[in-house]
């Protein structure tokens, strides 16, 4: 997106934001929010992001617009949406949080490999995490809204693998260096590529495996390349919602209230969208031809082996993250 069609899309906001409207209709002038995110509108983010923009209209009674823009429409990459938010460039975002660590590595935590075993483990996590992350947007120049996980992670591959030695020398794509660290410890050949450079990668044989969700997978029709789901499940992230702190400041007291109580209320269901994501998803993967592989216990055993000094060495290069990985295995009791 040129930079010209960018300025108009963060003047529009405040421009939308002037005009008239009598009292009697609303409290504030009308104001229409675009809301980017690179996923499709059949991706559960997105159809969550959807739901929450019709309640807000309707608890707003209008008076905010939200326009969720699907599929990068708006021109924006993954690892942009945190800096257009910060700069106003769009005034809300759905923003996978691995994909800043550039801007800000403490996003990264959730993928450290086999941190988090499950769902419920993930929301232990986010009680550590999730005042980290706010200080974060505050910092960024936005406000959350809301958080949900992706489902768990898995390795769509070509080949049949059941041992860690069947998986060296694979070209796999992988979402963040978490990942990439990961995959080349155990000895797969990883390359970062964002998400909507990935079915480019594997049509043209640049990469023979992907490490993402299995709603990623139906997302890119992976049956179409690759023939094998492998449930690692061994990295977590998750979707912010954000809102640009100057638009936020720009709607009034009481739609700003009712907007952060409401996303509040919505996210509980959001989280349960998200399992029902993977078990729909799976079975789409299965009915488009693809095999899932259990991961043999000794494979995993070796998986964990060989992934686990990452946490120690996450320490060292954000030391920030310490305190709630530590506070947190604590709370699991785990060492």
């Amino acid at each position: 997106m040129k930079l010209g069609r960018r300025t108009a899309l963060k003047a529009g906001v405040g421009a939308v934001a002037t005009i008239g409207v009598p009292s009697m209709v609303a409290a504030q002038a009308p104001i229409k929010l675009p809301l980017a995110t690179v996923w499709p509108d059949g991706n559960f983010h997105t159809a969550n992001a959807k739901s929450f923009a019709a309640e807000v209209k309707k608890v707003t009674n209008g008076a905010v617009d939200i326009e969720v823009k699907s599929g990068g429409q708006l021109g924006f990459k993954g690892p942009e949406q945190l800096r257009a938010v910060r700069d106003g460039l769009v005034p809300m975002a759905d923003i996978l949080n691995i994909q800043q660590i550039g801007d800000e590595p403490i996003m990264g935590i959730e993928g450290i490999p086999f941190l988090c075993t499950s769902a419920a483990d993930l929301k232990v996590l986010h009680k550590f995490l999730r005042p980290l992350y706010e200080q974060v947007a505050l910092k960024n120049n936005q406000t959350i809204v809301y958080m949900v996980p992706w489902p768990t992670q898995y390795l769509h591959l070509k080949v049949k693998t059941e041992t860690v030695d069947a998986l060296k020398g694979i070209k796999i794509r992988v979402p963040d260096k978490n990942a990439q660290e990961m995959c080349s410890r155990i000895g797969m050949a990883p390359a970062l590529i964002p998400w909507g450079e990935t079915i480019a990668a594997l049509s043209s044989g640049v990469v023979a495996g992907v490490s993402t969700s299995a709603v990623s997978a139906v997302d890119g029709k992976f049956w179409e390349f690759l023939k094998f789901s492998l449930a690692t499940n061994h990295a977590w992230s998750s979707q912010i919602v954000t809102i640009n702190n100057d638009t936020l400041k720009k709607i009034s007291p009481a739609n700003q209230k009712a907007i952060m109580e409401l996303g509040k209320k919505m996210e509980p269901g959001f989280w349960a969208s998200s399992l029902q994501a993977d078990k729909d998803s799976v079975k789409r993967l299965v009915e488009g031809g693809m095999q899932l592989v259990p991961v043999p216990a000794p494979m995993m055993a070796e998986l964990q082996k060989l992934t686990h000094p990452m946490i120690a060495e996450y320490y060292k290069r954000v030391p920030a993250a310490e305190a709630p990985i530590k506070a947190y295995l604590a709370e699991m009791k785990r060492g």
